[in-house]
């Protein structure tokens, strides 16, 4: 490893492996102290390893294009992301401290909608939404739960301080690629997990199952997981997870509203389902509820849930807390319900749909990341000074056109790790770090999650649709 980081330039961004002066940090040195007895070429070697078995595991996501559709593997670095104890402890109290807000407001919203009332959030934010669904008023989710699986998507700044970038709580993606990376990895490098005390991920799964279960009154709950179908870019992890938990993974073609419940068709008649842990969008849930053209989803479902005799991760309805905009008050929802500072602080946001706000990124646009509520992927945003002055005019009419559908942000200096380029060198690739949250009997935050990591030199895009990889991280114990 010291071959490969020779020539290893720091520059002006929060390296997290070095300090200004080249000083390799304290979580990093037992990785520098294993991995220098590699040469370049070995670690380009392990690397087409890795991504040979992730790729024959059909570990891969569907890419779509102007040449179709094509399957392939997110891309991996064998240079793993390390974070201490101690930073991680702040990480893991911010991020349940934000799911059980976020619990309470969207709890709040479909009921007394007191945090709208009292002035906090404006309302028309809240019906404006796409994901603010009428439908789900009055709903009683089991246990209060509405947030079962969240990803939440952290970044660092050049003073190295964490910032929440954005919520995720529909159908978060992406815990699959964390556990086969971490494999991989072990297969890869099994001596160094020990001698560095990395925390384990593997049992996120059980954790799962536990979460699932808990929602149900049964004794021993039937649970399933509810796929759009092998055609869906994140198939893989639907079956991936069922398959660790032990469960069916059924399509909406499978079930059934039979006698009152949620029910499977089997080779041996109808079989109850108490636990749908749904991974399609929730206007696609229930063709008599929400959108008629839906071919994915059980007619009469909704109705057995409201009656509880169905449970659903995540509960319908949940989507509002994803979009963009109202993300900007999750510190005030955090003031107004628990009464705390946010431990974990949002990137500084400007809401479009106000006139100053507004008025400011209209004037500062080419410093600024523009983006719209509810896109994902990388699409639907301007990183201001990388466009052309003709897209920055191009953003500044849509923003005009409709204020309510865009947020702008500071061009944060994401924080870089150590990536190995042409399988000769270390240089430095910006990163961003999915944890993922499960909300059950207890909350439970899985000890590291996805770092994407901008593959392209300079590009602060991490999303897998726009060239981004990932990488496994490492949460270490003490």
């Amino acid at each position: 490893m010291n071959e490969v980081l020779h020539d290893y330039t720091v520059g002006e961004f929060y390296d997290e492996m070095f300090d200004r002066q080249k000083a390799i940090r304290p979580g990093y040195r037992g990785l520098q102290d294993n991995m220098s007895m590699f040469s370049p070429s070995e670690l380009h070697r392990r690397k087409q390893a890795v991504e040979r078995t992730l790729f024959h595991m059909g570990i891969t996501f569907s890419l779509y294009g102007n040449e179709g559709e094509l399957e392939r593997i997110l891309p991996f670095d064998i240079i793993p992301r390390v974070i201490e104890a101690k930073v991680w402890k702040r990480l893991d109290q911010g991020l349940r401290q934000r799911t059980e807000a976020l619990n309470l407001f969207i709890q709040d919203v479909y009921h007394d909608q007191k945090i709208i009332n009292d002035g906090v959030v404006p309302r028309h934010v809240i019906e404006t939404s796409p994901g603010y669904l009428p439908q789900c008023h009055g709903l009683h989710p089991p246990r209060g739960i509405w947030n079962h699986i969240s990803g939440t998507d952290l970044i660092r700044d050049d003073a190295g301080e964490f910032y929440v970038l954005e919520d995720n709580l529909r159908c978060p993606s992406g815990v699959a690629y964390v556990l086969e990376n971490r494999e991989s990895m072990k297969r890869a490098f099994a001596d160094l997990f020990h001698s560095m005390s990395v925390r384990p991920v593997y049992d996120y799964p059980f954790h799962l199952l536990d979460t699932l279960r808990f929602l149900s009154d049964r004794e021993q709950p039937n649970v399933a997981v509810l796929t759009p179908g092998v055609y869906n870019s994140a198939y893989f992890e639907h079956s991936f997870l069922a398959r660790q938990m032990g469960v069916e993974l059924v399509e909406g073609q499978d079930l059934a509203v039979v006698d009152g419940y949620l029910q499977m068709r089997t080779i041996s008649g109808f079989k109850r389902v108490d636990v749908l842990y749904r991974r399609i969008d929730d206007t696609f849930l229930d063709p008599t509820v929400f959108r008629p053209d839906s071919m994915l989803g059980i007619p009469g479902l909704m109705e057995v849930y409201r009656q509880g005799r169905v449970a659903l991760a995540n509960a319908p309805g949940t989507g509002v807390a994803d979009d963009k905009v109202i993300y900007a008050y999750v510190p005030d929802m955090i003031q107004y319900y628990l009464g705390e500072e946010a431990i974990i602080p949002n990137v500084p946001t400007y809401i479009c749909e106000r006139d100053a706000d507004r008025d400011f990124v209209l004037t500062n646009i080419e410093k600024l990341v523009v983006k719209a509520a509810n896109e994902a992927g990388g699409y639907g945003m301007l990183i201001g000074p990388h466009a052309t002055k003709a897209e920055c005019e191009d953003f500044k009419l849509k923003i005009q056109a409709n204020p309510r559908n865009y947020i702008a942000q500071p061009t944060l200096a994401l924080s870089r790790v150590p990536t190995l380029i042409d399988a000769e060198r270390l240089e430095g690739r910006h990163v961003d770090l999915r944890p993922f949250v499960l909300n059950g009997e207890s909350i439970y935050v899985m000890p590291g999650g996805l770092t994407r990591v901008a593959l392209k030199k300079g590009s602060l895009v991490v999303n897998s649709s726009q060239g981004g990889g990932s990488k496994d991280t490492w949460v270490l114990s003490g």
